[in-house]
């Protein structure tokens, strides 16, 4: 067993996963796992910048992993950066301070290794696996990575859930409630530009099994299977219709700021962008024909926590 911690931040959220990793058996452990919504990616789309109050949303919830971290004894800890970091000309300053906190460097990884790391975590424990397209929607770029026992092709595009809700929902700093019917067709035309641009390099319709990644998909998942609470085990291998999404998704785009909300589901980061997040699934699906969605619990923050062990032979993955 080796211990480790594995940091994800992304534009709308940072995530811990402290687990003992078992190279034998391909088992995580789970110790710790959280979630805290930051929005470091705030604006970002519109100023090239992260914002002062998102990097201290950031900065807190950092400090707060690294006593996590420190109580359990983690061996190896690796923090991983993605979308907002990557697009951010003031990112020297966010290196600088989570350094500072935790004492290693956040790696502003590529579109391309954050794809890698997303396909080990979501597919490493899911038995048969094969010819998956895997989808990790996030809150500034999606990653859409075909494979089986090997990466074949992947590509990130800029569309995520606070990138399209920033660009086309908000005015004068307030969220549509809810959207209007232009509002919506132009998120979903930057969606179908962004899944031709991916198209290009990764054949979206030739996977047998679509595996959905992410808050987005999450809270769709949840949703459909009419959970009182959020319930990870149960969301965890769930498979949802396109027949589903499709409903759900008609549903959060009518629905108001206080209809969302009152979901039991929804976390209260997600009220605002899950509109915006669950179009792009669906346009997923129907761009590849899926008729429905694994949906895995298990994701880019499993697949960083795997590269932290020496004895797995990982690589062929990324």
């Amino acid at each position: 067993m080796t211990r480790v911690a594995a940091i994800d931040c992304g534009t709308n959220s940072i995530r811990l996963l402290v687990a003992d990793a078992d190279p034998v058996t391909g088992e995580l452990t789970d110790l710790d796992r959280r979630m805290t919504i930051v929005r470091l990616g705030q604006d970002v789309d519109r100023t090239g910048r992260l914002a002062p109050e998102a990097l201290e949303r950031t900065f807190a919830a950092c400090r707060e992993y690294a006593a996590a971290i420190k109580e359990y004894g983690a061996e190896h800890v690796r923090f991983v950066a993605t979308s907002a970091s990557r697009d951010a000309e003031n990112r020297d300053e966010f290196v600088s301070g989570v350094l500072d906190i935790l004492g290693v460097e956040p790696e502003v990884i590529t579109g391309d290794q954050e794809a890698a790391f997303s396909f080990t975590g979501a597919t490493k424990e899911l038995p048969g696996a094969d010819s998956c397209l895997v989808v990790d929607i996030g809150g500034g770029s999606t990653e859409f990575v075909v494979g089986d026992d090997e990466v074949r092709a992947a590509r990130s595009v800029d569309i995520g859930c606070v990138r399209l809700t920033e660009r086309h929902l908000v005015r004068d700093g307030v969220v549509a409630d809810p959207p209007s019917l232009e509002q919506i067709a132009a998120i979903r035309a930057d969606v179908e530009t962004a899944l031709d641009l991916a198209e290009e390099t990764v054949p979206l319709r030739e996977a047998r099994t679509l595996v959905g990644l992410a808050g987005s998909v999450t809270t769709v998942a949840a949703i459909v299977l009419g959970l009182d609470a959020y319930d990870s085990a149960a969301i965890h291998r769930s498979r949802i219709s396109y027949d589903q999404v499709a409903a759900v998704t008609t549903r959060l785009l009518a629905a108001t700021h206080a209809e969302r909300a009152a979901i039991p589901v929804m976390h209260p980061g997600r009220v605002d962008v899950i509109g915006a997040g669950s179009l792009i699934l669906l346009a997923i699906m129907e761009r590849t024909g899926a008729r429905e969605v694994v949906v895995s619990e298990h994701d880019i923050l499993d697949g960083i926590a795997w590269s932290c062990v020496p004895e797995v032979t990982w690589n062929s993955r990324t």
